[in-house]
């Protein structure tokens, strides 16, 4: 049945460093090429002072973990939002959580936070997912 597989509270961590290759990649991919991410110059003028990683990247790793760990593959996103609460840096090791907030077992749902604290405990980025778990 539904609510007995799923514990609200239950949770899984995925952990990922940020680097200049994964910065770039996902430049590549996304083709948001913004200097902000990419050149070190521009960046050293900007609010930051230094480069930041794209917010989205850490919201891919929370992709990553709900469709391959948790719930899992089979898994369908239905929304997700996000607020981006401190910038990510090069270098920087997130640990990225979702939890099961509530069970809607009539519905065949689940609802879960989202976030992401990076090596010093500050979170950057939380949310709050709504899928439909794999059978």
């Amino acid at each position: 049945m539904f609510s007995s597989k799923y514990k609200i509270g239950e949770f899984k961590t995925l952990h990922k460093t940020i680097t200049k290759k994964v910065i770039q990649n996902f430049a590549d991919f996304s083709g948001d090429k913004n200097p902000i991410h990419l050149d070190s110059d521009f960046a050293k003028n900007s609010f930051f002072k230094r480069n930041i990683a794209h917010g989205m990247i850490a919201g891919s790793f929370i992709s990553a973990l709900i469709g391959m760990d948790f719930p899992g593959p089979g898994t369908i996103y239905l929304s997700q939002n996000f607020q981006f609460l401190a910038p990510v840096f090069v270098d920087d090791e997130l640990t990225i959580t979702v939890t099961i907030k509530d069970i809607l077992a009539e519905k065949g749902k689940l609802i879960l936070t989202t976030n992401c604290v990076n090596q010093s405990g500050k979170e950057v980025l939380k949310g709050e997912a709504i899928v439909i778990p794999p059978n």
